[in-house]
């Protein structure tokens, strides 16, 4: 099994701030929009671009959640080994806000089609965005694509993007692993 790195930790700053970018140009002060990171990993990636959005762009009082997708995906209990719940962090209604989905990787569409059924429980939002770090784009079961993404990348099935990050392996980085 080798490793390529596909984004080091430079590359990963620079795409966040046009992330963050883009998001203030369509959400200008976001008095109508919640960000939720799709956990587990996604989260990860929503609390950088909130800090971003706080601390370098001086936007304040941004709706942040989190949300558990184990139960609604439509594999649940498929996997050998069971699948294991994360929290749901969502404090807030999201009936008719602007709800941005953010994970770090866009693989086949079905934790998005997963977040879509779960975020009904929080109310009917007004709209649905998806950002994500990396677009697989050749490997979609379901029709989605994102509204924001950080970079597109043509990985094949057998290849697996990882991502890493700083808080949890000691490094932002993405790789392309081969087996």
């Amino acid at each position: 099994m080798s490793k390529k790195t596909l984004l080091n930790a430079k590359d990963i700053e620079i795409i966040l701030h046009r992330l963050a970018c883009q998001l203030i140009e369509n959400h200008n002060d976001f008095s109508n929009t919640v960000l939720i990171g799709l956990q587990p990993r996604g989260s990860f990636l929503a609390k950088r671009l909130l800090s971003l959005l706080e601390n370098e762009y001086q936007i304040k009082e941004i709706q942040l959640g989190s949300l558990d997708i184990t139960f609604y995906r439509d594999d649940f209990r498929r996997r050998e080994i069971p699948l294991e719940a994360n929290t749901t962090e969502i404090d807030f209604l999201v009936e008719d806000k602007k709800v941005v989905f953010i994970d770090d990787v866009l693989f086949s569409g079905r934790s998005v089609r997963a977040a879509l059924t779960a975020i009904q429980s929080y109310g009917r939002p007004k709209n649905v965005e998806l950002l994500v770090l990396i677009d697989r784009r050749f490997s979609r079961d379901l029709p989605i694509q994102p509204n924001y993404r950080g970079r597109q990348v043509d990985a094949i099935n057998e290849e697996k993007v990882l991502v890493t990050w700083k808080e949890t392996h000691k490094k932002d980085a993405v790789y392309i692993e081969i087996t």
